[in-house]
């Protein structure tokens, strides 16, 4: 029977189990996970939110391949006041660099958050600056080009001091808090995949 496993990941923890000098990893959290348990894709050291962990093969090719295009959403937080013009420069997409090129992302459905979300404090927190305001996006894409969330973000002129993946298809981090985890079954499969 394969596993499966909703981690909430925090702030400044690799999605990895092996050790990194002393940056946290995965272990930390899970000290004694069955073998062949692997993250799906990764989230930054510096992003946090939802985390897949299985060893179930055939659903990390579905959810790694692009070809599947599954949707994930991001909350994240943006410096400034962020404006319709840049959400809609987000939902048509932009061009950013990957890999030394440019590249033109797919299309995505962001929104302003208002209210902001609620979420955990963050340790340590996003700098305060009295002068800024800060606004509230979700931002959901079906593909995952490294750093892309804040790739995308700069290009609109609106930098982001804090991002974490709400949602893996239809899977939220709710009910989760940060460093937590919660282990479903085999009918997870098709709210990962958005169906």
């Amino acid at each position: 029977m394969p596993h499966y496993y909703f981690f909430h990941k925090p702030y400044e923890v690799l999605s990895q189990f092996s050790v990194a000098g002393e940056k946290k990893t995965l272990a930390h959290f899970f000290p004694r996970i069955a073998k062949n348990i692997y993250p799906v894709g990764r989230l930054d050291y510096d992003s946090e939110g939802l985390l897949l962990l299985t060893d179930d093969k055939a659903l990390t090719h579905q959810l790694l391949d692009p070809s599947f295009a599954h949707p994930r959403t991001y909350w994240v937080q943006v410096e400034g006041e962020i404006t319709d013009e840049a959400i809609k420069q987000l939902c048509d997409g932009v061009t950013i660099s990957v890999d030394g090129k440019k590249y033109d992302t797919k299309k995505a459905v962001a929104k302003i958050l208002t209210p902001p979300p609620f979420v955990a404090d963050r340790n340590p927190p996003v700098r305060f600056r009295k002068n800024i305001p800060t606004s509230w996006i979700s931002l959901t894409l079906k593909e995952g080009k490294n750093r892309q969330v804040r790739k995308m973000t700069a290009f609109t002129g609106y930098p982001t001091l804090r991002l974490i993946r709400y949602a893996i298809g239809k899977v939220t981090l709710d009910g989760i808090a940060p460093g937590d985890h919660i282990e479903a079954d085999e009918r997870v499969k098709s709210l990962l995949l958005g169906k």
